[in-house]
């Protein structure tokens, strides 16, 4: 294998680079990954679809009835709230096996790492893309009008993917060492579903305990959900989620510089 083409002898930022650019496979990796998963199926990834709306049109009349409050109101933040978490939830959980899973290719040839992040996040997107559609007709329904504030959408879901690569990243090469690590992911997303306002109202928080919506899925989900419901979110939501940026970078980017050539041995 000739210099300019080995892992071993890139730069942090070209191996990460060269990852990047290489659209035409991660996209074309992370959509076979989908077919793969509903393969003989009828429907085919329709089913994501159906699966979402039956859990969003079963708990939301549920849980607005048990918090008291109006569906109008409730539905479109339950749902957005269910499609967002989801997203986030996947995407940290499979940052956890992006290499492990694709050991096969690693072991055999050459392939920047940073491939096979993009792959996981672009497959939990297809995933995104099929899941968002059913807001349409709950938007329409509670009859929410959108305003030029909605464009803010567009600024937070960057800082999410550009948070996802980063987490992705730094998972991926602490849990290719320590396998354990990715169990104690799963359970502490389990947990911070709860204290995320997914199926609650932030409003609802007396006094001290709204400190708990200061965690930064807490604030992601505000500035996605903010803007696709005519609102927009505070200004400590975007500062928090910058700065939580600014760290994970730093991190991921260390991690990366140190540990992304000893990948293949750990696998």
């Amino acid at each position: 294998m000739s210099q300019a083409h080995s892992n071993l002898h890139r730069s942090a930022w070209a191996d990460w680079w060269e990852g990047t650019r290489r659209t035409d496979i991660w996209w074309t990796l992370a959509w076979f990954d989908i077919v793969l998963r509903y393969r003989r199926s009828m429907l085919g990834p329709l089913w994501l679809t159906l699966s979402m709306g039956a859990m969003i049109g079963g708990m939301g009349p549920l849980y607005s009835v048990l918090f008291g409050t109006e569906l109008s109101k409730f539905f479109p933040h339950l749902a957005l709230g269910i499609i967002f978490w989801s997203f986030f939830a996947s995407m940290v959980t499979d940052s956890c096996n992006a290499f492990v899973g694709s050991g096969n290719y690693l072991k055999q040839g050459y392939f920047p790492i940073s491939l096979f992040v993009w792959r996981s996040m672009s497959r939990n997107l297809i995933q995104l893309a099929h899941h968002i559609v059913l807001y349409i007709p709950v938007a329409l329904w509670a009859g929410i009008s959108l305003s030029w504030s909605a464009l803010l959408f567009v600024p937070a879901f960057l800082l999410v993917l550009v948070n996802g690569q980063a987490l992705g990243l730094a998972l991926g090469l602490v849990c290719t060492r320590f396998r354990d690590v990715a169990q104690i992911v799963t359970s502490v997303m389990q947990m911070l579903m709860f204290l995320t306002p997914v199926f609650w109202l932030p409003e609802s928080l007396p006094g001290r305990t709204k400190y708990i919506l200061w965690n930064p899925f807490a604030q992601a989900l505000d500035l996605l959900r903010a803007p696709l419901m005519g609102s927009v979110s505070s200004a400590h939501n975007w500062w928090g989620i910058l700065g939580w940026t600014a760290a994970t970078l730093v991190v991921s980017s260390l991690l990366f510089r140190k540990y992304r050539r000893r990948v293949v041995y750990w696998l």
